[in-house]
């Protein structure tokens, strides 16, 4: 769950509005932002909150520093979500040995958030993953992946129903592996959102990092036709091997 900004740090909130201010055109691509202590008073925050946030927008690609001229918004910001609908451990597996450690798997009624991307009706069976991503013996991501009913499953993709039902080792993938898997020749699109947030208490302690570790928070939804068939919430900690984000013109 997306923490409110009253509960967020600082650093985290002020990373929204930067990216936000970006991409409104307030700070447009090519531009240079501001000194540290004139951008500090535009935006009413300290000078070392602000410091971290520009070093994490840095991090994530929005900035470039340039010697004698500053920090300037690169020309062409990452956008936000994917492009290309790819399992997240091969996204984060670039130079890195990735390995899916299954937390749980199960069957689940709807929730607010399936209820609203799954468009999953009362009392359903939803099939649940949740999965500890680690790159290099270092845990990476926290994934929770829910699939549609399987009577919805059986008419929009049939085959990745007969996958997810015949998975032998569910406890080394993710949903997304085997759904992409699943597809040669079924045409999928998506769409997604991020948001910076914090770990908090109980994903902090699967993540191995304290409850205030600022992450960014994508949630994914997949689907077959016009039907969504995945919904997930994948869940980076800052220090977490980068994810690329393709660009296409």
């Amino acid at each position: 769950m997306v923490v409110s900004a009253q509960q967020r740090r600082p650093v985290v909130v002020l990373y929204e509005r930067i990216v936000d201010a970006i991409h409104a055109g307030t700070y447009p691509p090519g531009s240079t932002l501001p000194s540290e202590p004139k951008l500090a008073t535009e935006l009413g925050v300290s000078r070392p909150a602000l410091r971290e946030a520009l070093l994490l927008l840095q991090e994530d690609g929005l900035l470039s520093v340039r010697r004698g001229v500053g920090r300037t918004v690169n020309d062409r910001p990452p956008r936000r979500g994917f492009e290309h609908i790819q399992p997240l451990e091969e996204l984060i597996g670039a130079g890195a040995a990735v390995r899916v450690r299954g937390l749980l798997r199960t069957v689940e009624e709807p929730t607010d958030f399936t209820t609203q991307h799954l468009l999953a009706p009362a009392r359903a069976e939803l099939r649940f993953w949740e999965s500890l991503l680690a790159a290099d013996g270092t845990a990476a991501a926290l994934s929770q992946e829910w699939a549609a009913a399987e009577n919805v499953l059986e008419r929009a993709h049939p085959a990745f129903a007969r996958a997810l039902a015949a998975e032998p080792a569910p406890d080394r993938t993710s949903m997304l592996a085997v759904l992409t898997g699943a597809s040669r020749g079924v045409p999928l699109a998506a769409h997604s959102s991020v948001t910076a947030t914090l770990v908090g208490q109980r994903r902090g302690a699967q993540l191995g990092r304290p409850a205030d570790t600022p992450a960014v928070l994508i949630t994914q939804v997949v689907r077959a036709g016009d039907t969504p068939i995945l919904a997930a919430k994948h869940m980076l900690p800052t220090g977490a091997a980068a994810l690329p984000v393709l660009q296409s013109t």
